[in-house]
């Protein structure tokens, strides 16, 4: 079966059901949000002949959906742009001149010689913010976020320059303003993503493929979607739309024409629509909203911990059997986690009293908590379970990418009879094999290497995982040195010493 390819392409919503619409219709359920005062407002065209038989009753419940989808258009468009960027890149200078230098195969550039060029993109955005004459248009990262020059085209066709305001690659959002005295551009209004739910009527805006000011309608398909294997930290709403390069950055809306996402990528074989769309929910993105106007960036917590997903059976050799959470696999040392007394081998079920039911979950959790904010953790260590309380500090990519400062620096895993037999592990022999060793980390200062085998921490034998990290705790001993096995004998390694 051939493997779906991801494209971080712009989403758009999905194909409506007259059902929903009916009860919406019959309900007489209040406005919500500024976007909705047209919805009132109805057009049924009477005593006209049509060029079918179509029933009354069954012709004024279609009349009624038509009219929700052309008052949620005509009140939510105006707000809705097209964003046209340029990017300056580099790239080797050919010295074949005009010629493309991959006609001659000319080789790789040494660096040295490097010509600027520039590349266009098209993406779309919403407008949501104003601040005398200054607007404020939500869209994705990877639409402005690398920008060197920014276009805003209002629905009406006048365009403005843009500013990229601020820009977050871990969360994919942008904000970019533009100048303009005109006080009658509306905003659009957000809503609530929280109450999103599998099966909700939404619609998607946006310029797919350069058709600006197009409008697709359908369901939310699932929510709680993870963006983890595409570099993304937030869950996603998901919709069956017909979605295509051109729609990033768009909003995703539900009946009452308020904002509840902004659409983002497709997952697709072809880069084209199969109906697999994908919206950062709205609520993800209020606080940075704030956050880019004040500093220009995002500001996340953080508290030092390298958290992996496991299966069961690697739980099962801890001792901890259908709980939900998220493993910690490595600590940083000097950060608020190991200050607070977490170790690796911590396997972390709450978070402010919250459940932790995934390591994406708990990852976004902790980045918008606020810097000195003390955060109490419930973890499971040793078959015991445990609070700790954490105090939050400002993630950095120079803090949080220092490996010297990853402890243990590698992923222990148990010696089950397939490990046994791909490493070719002699009977007799216990403890945990090393995994995925971290350059410039504590365990290759110590020269261990991925198949290595533990047998000992200190000197005393470990001969599972439990028994493992129990004797690496960091609040009872500050050197640590392993026996290592492998098929050339045992060594006992260096001492790593805590600072």
């Amino acid at each position: 079966m051939k493997k779906n390819l991801k494209y971080i392409i712009g989403c758009a919503c999905v194909a409506a059901t007259a059902f929903a619409l009916i009860a919406f219709s019959c309900t007489g359920k209040k406005d919500r949000g500024s976007a909705n005062t047209a919805f009132a407002q109805t057009n049924t065209v009477k005593n006209e002949k049509t060029a079918a038989n179509i029933p009354t009753a069954s012709l004024n419940i279609i009349e009624a959906l038509q009219e929700v989808n052309r008052s949620i258009s005509q009140s939510v468009l105006p707000s809705v742009v097209e964003i046209d960027v340029t990017e300056t890149k580099k790239r080797a200078k050919n010295p074949f001149g005009d010629i493309p230098f991959f006609f001659f195969g000319v080789p790789q550039d040494d660096g040295q010689k490097q010509e600027e060029y520039k590349e266009t993109g098209l993406g779309s955005g919403v407008i949501i913010r104003r601040n005398g004459n200054t607007l404020y248009v939500l869209t994705n990262n990877h639409v402005a976020g690398s920008a060197t020059e920014i276009s805003v085209k209002l629905n009406d066709g006048r365009k403005f320059d843009g500013k990229l305001v601020g820009a977050d690659k871990r969360m994919d959002i942008a904000l970019v303003s533009f100048e303009t005295t005109d006080k009658e551009i509306p905003l659009a209004v957000l809503g609530d993503s929280d109450t999103v739910e599998a099966g909700d009527i939404c619609y998607a805006m946006g310029a797919p493929l350069g058709y600006s000011q197009s409008v697709t309608q359908g369901i939310v398909s699932a929510t709680g979607r993870s963006g983890g294997d595409i570099g993304n930290i937030n869950d996603f709403i998901q919709t069956d739309a017909a979605i295509n390069q051109g729609n990033s950055g768009g909003p995703l809306l539900n009946i009452y024409g308020q904002v509840i996402g902004i659409n983002t990528w497709i997952a697709s074989g072809t880069g084209g629509n199969v109906g697999l769309g994908f919206a950062i929910p709205i609520n993800n993105v209020k606080g940075a909203i704030d956050d880019f106007i004040a500093d220009g960036k995002i500001t996340y917590g953080w508290v030092g911990v390298s958290l992996t997903d496991v299966k069961a059976e690697y739980l099962n050799s801890l001792g901890i059997k259908d709980t939900k959470g998220a493993f910690a696999s490595q600590v940083f040392i000097g950060s608020p986690a190991q200050k607070a007394g977490i170790q690796a081998g911590d396997y972390i079920i709450e978070l402010d009293g919250k459940k932790v039911v995934s390591v994406d979950q708990l990852v976004r959790d902790v980045g918008v908590l606020r810097v000195g904010q003390k955060a109490k953790f419930k973890v499971i260590r040793g078959g015991k379970t445990l609070e700790v309380t954490a105090k939050i500090e400002e993630r950095t990519e120079e803090i949080s990418s220092d490996d010297s400062k990853l402890w243990p620096g590698f992923i222990a895993v148990p010696l089950t009879d397939d490990v046994r037999k791909q490493l070719k592990v002699t009977d007799g022999v216990k403890g945990v094999a090393v995994t995925n060793v971290i350059a410039k980390s504590p365990a290759s200062a110590l020269r261990l290497q991925n198949g290595d085998v533990i047998t000992a921490v200190n000197g005393t034998k470990v001969n599972n995982l439990a028994e493992f990290y129990s004797a690496m705790d960091l609040t009872k001993t500050k050197s640590i040195q392993f026996d290592v096995w492998n098929e050339a004998g045992t060594i006992t390694t260096g001492t790593w010493k805590l600072n």
